[in-house]
C-alpha cells in the first residue's frame, strides 16, 4: 500500500470533526504553498510579460474595473 493509499484510508476513517480540523489546516497549508511559489515567480520575473500585457491592454481601453476595486 502507498502512502497516498493510506493517508486516503486514514481519511476515511476520521470523524466529522476532525476532518473539518484537516481541511482547514489543509486549506491553510495549501495556500501558504501557493503564495511561496507565487512569490518565487515574481521574484524570477515569471510574471513580468503578463503584467506588462495587462498594464498595455487596460491603457489601451481593453480592459474594464470593478467597481470599488480600481479607481476611474
Amino acid at each position: 500500500m502507498t502512502t497516498i493509499q493510506q493517508i486516503e484510508n486514514a481519511i476515511q476513517q476520521l470523524p466529522a470533526e476532525d476532518l473539518a480540523t484537516l481541511r482547514a489546516w489543509f486549506a491553510e497549508y495549501d495556500a501558504q504553498l501557493w503564495d511561496r511559489q507565487f512569490e518565487k515567480d515574481v521574484v524570477a520575473g515569471r510574471l513580468d510579460a503578463l503584467a506588462d500585457e495587462a498594464l498595455r491592454d487596460f491603457d489601451a481601453g481593453r480592459a474594464t474595473t470593478i467597481r470599488g476595486m480600481l479607481s476611474e
